[in-house]
């Protein structure tokens, strides 16, 4: 790979007012074509194509029959290769640096359709013009949101620089609607927080692996550190990591594990896709020249750690959790994650668009495929203290149609929790769970969690309902 890493990578699932895919990013090679072209099946195409152009209802343009041919050709391989038109590949790009055009609200979906306000970002304009947590959002300019999915209101809500949106915003305590006009901007989003959740404990939250989130990363660790220089246990957070920047999941993992220690490995068809990823600045650094891990206390290294998983964390936040996993640097507690370990590579067409390709599979140090499995917890705990709640109803990689296989074991082994998934799913969808608030008083996993790190009794998960009392936070 050479002494520098030279592309981006992006490791993830799905957006997530951003992206969340697995990625290295490389100009269109141009080869040689071997097998050659299959001229029978190309001329079929082209028979197709002029037949729609003589036959059809109406005149299709040439540049959309093409367009269209080339998103189902890629799209039909796996869930997560795709052509990437115009818009598509900026959001891709703007996403991975942590930044977007929009009006600044972390945004979920209420238990009524509403597509409900989590908290507005500081400094936004959502922020400046009012917004507040706990809003439900109506309708965008003339256009009612109640029904329509996250990532639809997601791109509804994006735009361009300077341009205006009126939210209509139903608030608890008001008669009548309020309305708020809103000019976009471009947002920064933070993905990393945390704070001591009690003396001697630390709670670390990554939402996602951004270009920034090593640095943000070590930045927060120092300021914890510096309110409590005697940590006695850490909680890393990855639930509904959706994923992100490879080189983002590289550094957190490095931050907690022994200098240049292997991190993940990939294998795919081409040499470039057959790599060992360390520990070292070179596999993690982008922002700068500097190690953004040298100033950290040493203690890090060494403090008592769990980190807490679920459906929703995938890619980078499963290539963390695999890694520390099998160092036995932290315990693992939650449940199944979601299982994305493929790596799509994005090769550019044009100037504006691209084709996002699967190239090669993750495997953690000790050689486990993470594809259409995920990180098993060391813990199964639901996220409440009665079962499941919304995890329950989330897909995995497994459920996807046309989705990688695992090459190093097989899928058809279901686990217990795998064999009561319906039971569960009928528990959530019966007791319509909202949202879950990370790191609030009421988050039943991380009270958990600090139960763990203390030696006290953990709840399980409910298909084992058994109250056990670990020795330990941390793995002999």
């Amino acid at each position: 790979m050479g002494k520098k890493l030279k592309n981006s990578g992006l490791v993830g699932l799905g957006v997530v007012a951003g992206i969340a895919i697995s990625l290295q990013f490389s100009a269109m090679a141009q080869k040689p074509l071997d097998p050659p072209l299959p001229l029978e099946e190309l001329r079929q195409l082209a028979d197709v194509f002029s037949l729609i152009k003589s036959d059809y209802v109406e005149p299709v343009e040439d540049k959309k029959l093409l367009t269209e041919a080339i998103s189902g050709m890629v799209a039909s391989l796996d869930p997560h290769s795709a052509y990437l038109d115009k818009k598509a590949y900026a959001e891709l790009r703007e996403g991975s640096q942590g930044k977007f055009v929009g009006l600044g609200i972390e945004i979920g979906q209420s238990e009524d359709g509403y597509i409900k306000i989590v908290a507005p970002i500081e400094d936004s304009p959502a922020w400046r013009a009012g917004i507040k947590p706990g809003d439900l959002i109506s309708r965008l300019d003339n256009t009612p949101l109640k029904g329509l999915s996250m990532d639809d209101s997601i791109k509804k809500m994006r735009g361009e620089p300077n341009s205006k949106v009126m939210l209509t915003v139903l608030r608890k305590g008001e008669a009548e609607p309020l309305t708020f006009n809103i000019t976009r901007e471009e947002i920064h989003q933070k993905s990393v927080k945390g704070k001591l959740v009690e003396p001697g404990y630390a709670w670390l939250r990554i939402s996602q692996f951004q270009e920034p989130t090593v640095d943000d990363m070590a930045a927060k660790i120092a300021e914890l550190y510096k309110q409590d220089p005697n940590l006695k246990g850490l909680i890393l957070d990855l639930r509904n990591d959706p994923g992100g920047v490879l080189q983002g999941a590289i550094g957190v993992a490095a931050a907690f594990l022994p200098k240049d220690s292997p991190i993940v490995s990939t294998n795919g068809q081409l040499p470039d896709q057959k790599q060992i990823f360390y520990g070292r600045p070179e596999y993690y650094e982008l922002r700068n020249e500097s190690d953004a891990l040298a100033k950290l206390p040493a203690a890090v290294k060494k403090v008592p750690m769990v980190v807490l998983v679920n459906t929703g964390s995938a890619s980078a936040s499963e290539i963390v959790a695999g890694a520390l996993q099998d160092y036995k640097r932290a315990d693992i507690i939650g449940s199944q994650t979601f299982g994305k370990g493929s790596v799509q590579t994005i090769r550019q067409l044009t100037a504006d668009t691209a084709v996002k390709l699967t190239t090669a599979r993750y495997y953690t140090p000790n050689g486990r495929s993470i594809q259409a499995k995920g990180i098993t917890p060391d813990v199964a705990v639901d996220e409440y203290a009665d079962g499941d709640g919304l995890n329950a109803l989330r897909t995995r990689e497994a459920d996807l149609d046309k989705h990688l296989s695992n090459d190093r074991e097989a899928e058809g082994q279901k686990t217990k929790r795998d064999e009561m998934e319906e039971q569960l799913r009928a528990i959530a969808l019966e007791k319509k769970r909202k949202p879950l608030d990370y790191g609030s008083d009421d988050d039943f996993q991380l009270h958990q969690a600090l139960n763990h790190l203390k030696g006290l009794p953990v709840q399980l998960a409910k298909q084992s309902t058994t109250v056990v009392t670990t020795e330990t936070g941390l793995k002999k």
